[in-house]
């Protein structure tokens, strides 16, 4: 019920905002409130803590990450075309919001081991969305039926994680929606029915 409410949405965006520009450490509530507008006490009636706004914005961001994608690759009739789409559109959600692809690339690297499995969790749908696209190309003959959906899901997932990490890195300074097709047919290479490294 809270989630549907207009100051959680803008306390989620005012996270992106001072997480962003102050790192996860340096993002004290009291800040967070004043980006958003609210109280530091509203805070706490629709988070527990810091850790507790932190996962909400992945998972909110990762449901919109996933409600678009699928919409996207729902036009689609090839597992190729599907998973192009998917890279594309990763890609320029990033690209759209630089705050959010700070949080996302580095911010929700935290080596506190219970934190990372709780984002672990949170990543498991959209993970899933790549898996269906994989099963899908398999059924369909497009990618080897021998290839292994969960190795080649970490290898995508990682290549288009990386990719996304190196161009916040360089403080986007070059067009990481441009990368997509070279991304994709990198990819693609390792997953066909006749490619070289499939069996």
């Amino acid at each position: 019920m809270r989630r549907n409410k207009p100051k959680y949405k803008q306390i989620i965006e005012a996270a992106v905002v001072v997480i962003a520009e102050n790192g996860y450490h340096q993002a004290q509530i009291s800040k967070i409130a004043r980006q958003a507008g609210v109280a530091d006490g509203t805070i706490y009636l629709y988070f527990k803590n810091k850790e507790d706004v932190l996962l909400s914005v992945f998972r909110e961001k990762m449901a919109m990450f996933v409600e678009k994608i699928n919409e996207a690759i729902a036009e689609k009739e090839t597992a190729a075309d599907k998973l192009f789409v998917m890279i594309e559109n990763h890609f320029r959600i990033l690209s759209e919001d630089k705050n959010l692809a700070i949080v996302t690339q580095l911010e929700l690297r935290q080596s506190d081991k219970q934190l990372r499995y709780k984002i672990n969790e949170v990543l498991k749908d959209y993970l899933q969305v790549l898996d269906h696209i994989l099963e899908y190309g398999k059924e369909q003959g497009e990618f080897s039926a021998g290839l292994d959906t969960r190795l080649a899901r970490q290898m995508i997932f990682g290549t288009m994680d990386e990719t996304a990490t190196t161009w916040v890195l360089n403080e986007h300074k070059y067009d990481l929606i441009s990368l997509a097709p070279q991304v994709h047919g990198l990819i693609l290479h390792g997953c066909k029915a006749n490619g070289k490294l499939s069996k």
